[in-house]
């Protein structure tokens, strides 16, 4: 049976409403996909890190309890686990402050097995940064030769934009490794500096990635690819929380690819239609989590999916 691989970072977000703490859940971008996947039965792996801490353990514990194995997650002694705090605005959007504890050695697991036709999903700061580089281009190129699809997702958030010089070669090493590329109009403009969809995709995503997916919340969901573009309606929905929402729609489109049955080598020949699917999974999934307070769709909404699938 085909599985999800991400890599990525767990953290515990510490979520506050009016300044005021209202939640703590285990997060991390990849993480929160994941998750969802798990909750939805697929078998799902996640390489990550953890402190041998009691914020660690939290974070495994619920690991466990939600169908991702850990059997690639390192637990180190020396550090802490790391933790945010998500200031939602009154558009319940999130500003983050990350308070975090690494030690010198990282992410000391061995590769994991991978099949053809695997899904491998990575992105965020977490496969940008130079302490990491040399591990994460290990795995990218492992679960290329090994004929997975890969998935990137930049997750570029403004806090980073004045590294966005310094960071684009590795950018665009990952854009090249990918098969799909999904971003947030507001990674894009804090990567290059545009965020018109389709001077995105030509100016600088079409050169290394055929299949490019950018989300541009109430405005919607634009794909591009060699042989045509499209554009998808959000749904109408009264939001309590934009957490997780980016996280989910790659949820949902790697749960899309593995139900239509999609294989690395059918994806450039993909129809409209054969994409018009794949997308509304992304769209229901992020549109679920918007609606509550989680970083992730509940397990009644995922046993519920999957039957009407």
């Amino acid at each position: 049976m085909r599985k999800v691989i991400g890599i990525g970072e767990t953290i515990l977000d510490i979520i506050f409403r009016d300044n005021q703490p209202y939640a703590a859940v285990p997060g991390g971008s990849v993480f929160n996909g994941l998750t969802s996947l798990g909750r939805m039965g697929l078998p799902v792996l996640f390489i990550s890190e953890l402190g041998d801490d009691h914020v660690g353990g939290l974070i495994r514990a619920f690991m466990e309890e939600n169908n991702i194995s850990t059997d690639y997650v390192d637990r180190y002694m020396d550090g802490k686990s790391p933790i945010s705090l998500a200031f939602l605005d009154k558009d319940n959007n999130a500003n983050y402050a990350f308070y975090k504890n690494y030690p010198a050695q990282r992410l000391d697991v061995p590769l994991p097995p991978i099949e053809k036709d695997d899904i491998f999903i990575y992105g965020s700061y977490y496969a940008l940064n130079p302490a990491l580089r040399e591990r994460m281009v290990e795995f990218l190129r492992y679960a290329q030769e090994r004929g997975a699809i890969l998935y990137y997702d930049p997750n570029f958030r403004k806090a980073h934009a004045h590294e966005a010089i310094q960071l684009k070669p590795t950018i665009l090493e990952n854009l090249e490794f990918a098969d799909i590329v999904r971003g947030s109009d507001e990674d894009f403009v804090n990567i290059f500096g545009e965020k018109e969809p389709r001077a995105v995709y030509k100016e600088h995503v079409e050169f290394y990635c055929d299949n490019f997916i950018t989300t541009r919340g109430r405005d919607g969901v634009d794909l591009f690819t060699r042989r045509f573009e499209a554009h998808y309606l959000s749904k109408a929905i009264e939001t309590r929380s934009t957490i997780g929402a980016g996280d989910n729609f790659n949820a949902g489109i790697l749960f899309g690819l593995l139900r239509e049955g999609i294989g690395k080598a059918d994806l450039p020949n993909l129809s409209q239609a054969d994409w018009a699917k794949i997308i509304q999974c992304g769209i229901d999934l992020s549109s679920e989590v918007c609606q509550s307070y989680d970083n992730y769709v509940s397990r009644e909404f995922a046993k519920r999916y999957v039957s009407q699938s």
